[in-house]
């Protein structure tokens, strides 16, 4: 992208956020984006993820976020950033949710040959597997793994997720880089 349209894009998106938003404002403004992000999301892999369907992943999203009471946001990056948190935060809860339910709810099972039956299906452990590595990236650096988060969770572009972060745009894409091979490594 050139240095023309960089800047371009982010008066754009700033003159998208010219104002703060509510929940119900900035929910509204975004649906659309925030399903097709959904269906990315859960159906990417070529539809193995069937944990939840599209439009159940957008509404979670939503009745998470209105939890935090009188929620308003600066402006849609950061509205976008937070709603791609919470898709990755409901999508992790109902894999574990699933897998306990298939241990028995926390009770060991044994079968015939006396091994335990704790196997998680292959989307449900790639799912935690990447969460656990995000999570051992935050640790390491915060912004990196807020990039990761904004970037895959939120479908935002760098002079959005630069906007949010008050960083630049080559900033944004040194992180993700970076993100890329610390994820690489993470799940080897």
């Amino acid at each position: 992208m050139t240095a023309y349209n960089v800047n371009r894009e982010r008066a754009r998106v700033q003159a998208d956020d010219s104002a703060p938003l509510d929940l119900q404002q900035a929910f509204a403004g975004a649906y659309q984006e925030l399903r097709r992000l959904a269906r990315v999301r859960l159906f990417g892999d070529g539809g193995r993820n069937t944990v939840l369907d599209t439009t159940a992943l957008v509404h979670e999203t939503y009745l998470k976020l209105s939890r935090g009471a009188g929620a308003s946001f600066p402006d849609r990056a950061r509205f976008l950033g937070y709603a791609g948190r919470a898709m990755r935060s409901i999508i992790v809860d109902m894999v574990r949710q699933r897998h306990t339910e298939r241990a028995g709810g926390g009770i060991a099972l044994l079968t015939l040959t006396g091994t335990m039956d704790d196997a998680l299906p292959a989307e449900g452990a790639d799912i935690l597997r990447v969460h656990e590595a995000l999570e051992e990236m935050a640790a390491v650096d915060p912004r990196m793994a807020q990039v990761v988060e904004m970037r895959y969770f939120a479908g935002m572009s760098d002079a959005e997720i630069a906007l949010a972060l008050g960083v630049t745009d080559r900033t944004v894409r040194r992180d993700w880089a970076q993100a890329r091979l610390f994820l690489a490594e993470a799940l080897k």
